[in-house]
């Protein structure tokens, strides 16, 4: 980068969307920071982040399977409502990529993934267990808040977004077919989450 005079683009500290004064019952943080699964399907983790438009604000809420770091569901929305944010993102995910062993679904503590009407969805399916992360530790979801900070260095704040047709157009890019196919991770050895993805099956099919 330094011979092609090149420098990374610099991340923007951006707000939390988190809302977790509700009373919604929390369950414990059964991931605890474990990142690295070794195997598709076994963990998904899901977060909330806001995109601004000359028109107001979009929701952009994602899930992203831990095994390859694939963006496999998401959904981007005009309000922070469960039945426009997490329900359709989960779906997504779950039309995408269909559950067929245990799996860990991680997110934080906001009202969305906490409220009755997500977690009557998630409990339909015995193979689910939920996790939530520790009050205030933005750590214990740091992939989710990884790829939202990568997305915004790299997209968001690198347009001005005259409508909400733009951004939706633009997120759906980034994600579809940057993101998740060509884009390189360090945290996967230098591959795109689908290469590596494909490694990952080959690996566990030949073990």
């Amino acid at each position: 980068m330094r011979k092609a005079k090149l420098r990374s683009i610099v991340k923007k500290k951006f707000k939390v969307t988190t809302d977790s004064s509700h009373k919604f019952p929390v369950p414990e943080n059964i991931l605890d920071r474990d990142f690295k699964p070794g195997i598709l399907g076994a963990v998904w983790v899901s977060d909330i982040t806001y995109i601004r438009t000359k028109q107001g604000w979009l929701y952009l809420t994602t899930v992203i399977d831990l095994g390859d770091r694939k963006i496999i569901g998401w959904a981007l929305s005009l309000t922070m409502k469960t039945n426009d944010t997490v329900i359709p993102a989960f779906k997504m995910a779950r039309k995408r990529r269909p559950i067929t062993q245990e799996l860990i679904f991680h997110s934080d503590r906001g009202v969305q993934y906490a409220c009755n009407e997500f977690r009557c969805l998630l409990e339909t399916n015995p193979l689910i267990t939920r996790s939530m992360s520790r009050k205030g530790n933005c750590w214990d979801n740091a992939v989710a808040e990884s790829f939202f900070k990568t997305l915004k260095a790299e997209c968001v704040y690198q347009h001005k977004f005259a409508d909400k047709e733009q951004a939706a157009l633009i997120v759906f890019e980034y994600i579809e077919t940057w993101y998740n196919r060509k884009r390189l991770h360090s945290a996967l050895g230098y591959l795109s989450p689908e290469e590596y993805g494909r490694n990952l099956n080959k690996q566990n099919i030949a073990a």
